[in-house]
């Protein structure tokens, strides 16, 4: 094992984490930086499974507290079954949309030129809406009823397009569907535990055959950069959109997709297409 191996490791695995969570998405850069530096071979298929773990793993820490009261309320307090009740809720279409498209997906789009595109046009619809009136009627994830977990769960099912962003799509479809910036933030980062340990879970199953013990030290470099990456990302971003809107998250989009796209018509970068 080289050390520009780890080195890409920790590179692409602090992108996770940052990414992870902010509605630009990461499975996008992951795609385009693994492109860059010539990491797109099958180990790194496993590899992004791994890391994408520790990203969530964070999330989980971050919110201990909240998920720990869950855990231990779930067979008698109202409240924790209502709240679990919801993530399930939530889960539900991109669990049954992504077991029936996931596949042919995944060997349709996930290139840099489809996730550039995507890119493009996620931001665009971001500056959309936030140009809209805009009066939210829910406050706090607990006051969430079960048509706005699954509305928000059908905009999830989005993000199985690469570069549109998991937490982008559950962020603004929240928005659009009545939740207040914080609690559509902190909905995505719930609704995120059920729906990336299931796809984790499923992609780990579907590559099983590329695991190699001789990977580990990679993996367990990228896992660990992620982790704290995203721990640090999910606090700054929801102390950041407490006072801002998305509109720099949508023009970054738009300028790095712009950016894709303009190296591949220029032949400057030769993108990979598969």
């Amino acid at each position: 094992m080289d050390f520009s191996q780890l080195l890409v490791a920790l590179i692409l695995g602090i992108l996770e984490g940052l990414t992870e969570f902010l509605p630009i998405s990461s499975t996008g850069h992951l795609i385009i930086v693994g492109d860059l530096l010539g990491y797109n071979d099958d180990a790194s298929k496993v590899f992004k499974i791994v890391i994408q773990l520790g990203a969530i793993l964070a999330v989980c820490w971050d919110y201990r507290e909240r998920l720990t009261k869950v855990a231990c309320g779930l067979a008698s307090d109202r409240s924790a079954q209502r709240f679990v009740g919801m993530l399930l809720i939530g889960f539900l279409p991109a669990a049954v949309l992504g077991v029936m498209f996931h596949s042919k997906i995944k060997a349709l789009l996930f290139n840099p030129l489809t996730v550039a595109t995507a890119l493009v046009i996620g931001g665009l619809v971001i500056l959309y809406l936030e140009k809209r009136s805009y009066h939210p009627r829910i406050n706090a994830v607990d006051e969430m009823r079960w048509p706005d977990a699954l509305k928000v769960g059908f905009a999830q099912a989005l993000a199985m397009i690469p570069g549109t962003s998991r937490s982008g799509a559950t962020i603004m479809g929240g928005l659009v569907f009545g939740l207040s910036r914080k609690a559509a933030a902190e909905f995505s980062f719930f609704l995120a535990i059920p729906t990336m340990f299931a796809a984790t879970a499923y992609d780990l199953y579907k590559n099983r055959a590329l695991l190699d013990m001789g990977d580990l030290p990679v993996f367990a470099v990228g896992f660990v950069a992620a982790f704290f990456a995203a721990m640090w990302a999910v606090k700054t971003f929801i102390r950041f959109i407490s006072n801002h809107t998305f509109i720099a998250f949508a023009w970054y989009r738009i300028v790095f997709g712009l950016i894709v796209l303009a190296t591949w018509q220029l032949d400057l970068v030769a993108w990979s297409d598969s």
